[in-house]
């Protein structure tokens, strides 16, 4: 049996034609599953009852299981799924008056290594297909307690431009009318800098936001930070960044990760500053979250203060994430962490 979420508009009308269904029946699939929250065939009363038997048959609405919900003081929730094959992964929801920031995972584990995160550390298992991806959000929303899901992004486990095909169909079906109606620029793909992919995105036509994770401004640093960095270097990831900013008109945000004794002092920021001169940028900066197991730790208020003081004064627009969910160990990857080491 298949997913039915891992089918777009289209190809579930070319379904239904391939059955001697008239393709409008899709259509109120969908309504049901992404608008109604419909688990079941059975339920759906405006389809014929031959089309209600097949779909029963050949799909399934529904393959995610919650293992486990924490809910943080701040109102920030985090999710513990199992998928079918019983692999675990995470999602959270991150409240802000009336409405949410869902934030999802693209991958079981991530290849990449990066060593302030919990996602690689139990290493990598596969990608997510496009309807699982969407079933983080559909849980998301169903669990959204009167409040409208209204952005996304790509900040979960795994490596969103890794997986690039599921993410990006799961993005279509996100941002259409017909299922979730979230508008491209309230939704944000989180990437460490894989160049190709960026080039790839830069030619979709979509409104989206991106994120390039940098969290250093030198290669010796970056590298001991993201192996990533060794294969595409700082010079060709901020090159391929300017690239994009111009075709697409679009400002990148630089994700950058303060660890105390490694990239937080005032030469880090001097050389971030000159790296990101006349980029089409903003920097968000966030302190980062202790990892059992990872010897990280966060620089202090005025070291915090002083490093984005300095990039404010070199033009950069600049912005200090709060952290959310830090009591439920909110980031990526520590929830499934704790419970397989279980």
């Amino acid at each position: 049996m298949q997913d039915i979420k891992d089918l777009n508009l289209k190809e579930l009308e070319s379904l239904f034609r391939d059955w001697g269904v008239p393709g409008f029946h899709s259509r109120q699939v969908f309504a049901w599953i992404y608008k109604g929250g419909i688990v079941d065939f059975q339920k759906m009363t405006n389809l014929p009852r031959d089309l209600m038997k097949k779909l029963q048959e050949n799909f399934y609405i529904s393959g995610l299981k919650i293992i486990k919900t924490l809910r943080s003081q701040d109102g920030t929730e985090k999710f513990l799924f199992g998928l079918k094959d019983e692999n675990l992964i995470e999602a959270v929801s991150i409240p802000a008056n009336n409405r949410i920031t869902a934030c999802l995972s693209t991958q079981i584990g991530c290849k990449f290594s990066c060593t302030f995160c919990a996602s690689g550390i139990l290493g990598f298992k596969r990608n997510l297909t496009s309807g699982e991806i969407l079933e983080e959000l559909y849980h998301l929303k169903n669990n959204a307690k009167g409040r409208r899901i209204t952005h996304v992004v790509f900040m979960g486990t795994g490596e969103p431009l890794d997986n690039y095909d599921n993410v990006l169909k799961a993005i279509r079906v996100i941002n259409a009318k017909y299922a979730f109606n979230i508008g491209s620029r309230r939704i944000t793909i989180s990437s460490n800098g894989l160049i190709p992919a960026i080039k790839k995105l830069s030619e979709e036509n979509l409104q989206i936001e991106l994120s390039i994770s940098l969290h250093a401004a030198e290669d010796k640093t970056r590298s001991s930070l993201m192996p990533i960095n060794k294969l595409y270097p700082l010079k060709e990831l901020i090159a391929a960044c300017k690239a994009y900013t111009k075709r697409t008109n679009r400002q990148i945000t630089f994700e950058y990760v303060l660890i105390k004794g490694i990239n937080s002092d005032l030469p880090s920021a001097q050389k971030l500053s000159t790296i990101l001169k006349g980029l089409n940028c903003k920097v968000n900066l966030i302190l980062c979250n202790p990892v059992e197991g990872l010897n990280i730790g966060q620089p202090n208020k005025l070291e915090t203060l002083l490093f984005k003081d300095y990039l404010v004064k070199s033009g950069i627009h600049v912005t200090l994430r709060k952290s959310r969910g830090q009591d439920i160990e909110a980031a990526c990857g520590q929830l499934r962490l704790g419970y397989v080491k279980k």
